[in-house]
């Protein structure tokens, strides 16, 4: 096998394997379509392995191509670490900073931390990355990340904020047209909004709510902002965050005594990163910022 393969051979496979043609993948890399295909077949050649095969709807993966996705992409998260750790360097706070957080937190919570945040150090850039899945940190795939459950991976700095209560909520306007439940039973004859795909929260959350099951909701998402868009809507009742729902006083609290779900709440970042001025800055600018949100 050849040694010292160059990144960009490896990341022009990547977006192959992202994009499904070589004219996908130049396009997304910003270089030409055979740049790309001779990228591959070098790669090919010093791994002595059939990456991709040619079918109706694009070059599809070989099975040894999907064994190296994860070994590529951790070679993505560092260099882009990297890339981030040098252009921080100099003097004051500088750089770019990636931070990941779940949809509801980024687009609820954290706009007027960074806000903030950016007004004290305009030369810092912040990258946000909103999703559930958790992002590895030790693989540098994001430098902090806010996140609802414990770190258990050893050699990050973790601090905990406490916990963020989850309520049942409707608009007012809904409870004006069909009225409020008055207890578990109740929640039966009403147009309730729910998940589709079961995760171990909302199995967590099940045990603390009886026949909060996906078939009993009348609307369905994975997406907690399309959730709490349909409660805001007036369309039927849901899950969300108390001090969230608490800032529009349209929405009303539903049988608060029968359900109240808390949600832990934790700050990270790999602890290579605490002498770094733009994560210090920022990992502290998330603490003081989300504590105020928990209350």
């Amino acid at each position: 096998m050849a040694q010292d393969i160059g990144w960009e051979l490896y990341r022009s496979f990547l977006a192959v394997l992202n994009e499904g043609s070589l004219s996908g993948a130049a396009r997304s890399l910003g270089v030409a379509q055979p740049t790309v295909g001779r990228h591959v077949a070098s790669l090919e050649k010093s791994l002595s392995l059939a990456l991709f095969t040619r079918s109706q709807i694009g070059l599809m993966p070989t099975e040894a191509a999907l064994s190296l996705r994860i070994y590529a992409e951790s070679m993505q998260s560092t260099v882009a670490a990297l890339e981030r750790a040098a252009a921080s360097q100099g003097a004051g706070v500088r750089g770019t900073v990636r931070i990941t957080a779940s949809d509801i937190i980024g687009v609820e919570v954290l706009p007027p931390i960074i806000a903030l945040l950016r007004d004290q150090h305009p030369d810092l850039t912040v990258e946000l990355v909103l999703t559930d899945r958790v992002q590895d940190l030790l693989r540098r795939e994001s430098d902090i990340a806010v996140r609802m459950l414990r770190p258990r991976q050893e050699l990050l700095v973790a601090r905990r904020l406490g916990q963020i209560e989850i309520g049942l909520y409707a608009h007012q306007r809904y409870i004006a047209r069909h009225g409020a439940p008055v207890n578990i039973a109740d929640l039966a004859k009403h147009s309730l909004i729910g998940f589709d795909q079961t995760t171990a929260f909302i199995r967590s959350a099940g045990k603390a709510l009886s026949g909060w099951r996906r078939e009993t909701f009348a609307m369905r998402t994975d997406n907690n902002l399309a959730q709490l868009a349909l409660i805001r809507s007036g369309a039927g009742i849901g899950a969300c965050q108390a001090p969230i729902a608490r800032r529009d006083d349209s929405m009303v609290r539903i049988l608060p005594r029968q359900f109240s779900l808390p949600l832990e709440t934790w700050v990270t970042m790999h602890e290579n990163l605490r002498n770094s001025p733009r994560c210090r800055v920022t990992f502290d600018a998330l603490v003081k910022g989300l504590q105020r949100h928990v209350g």
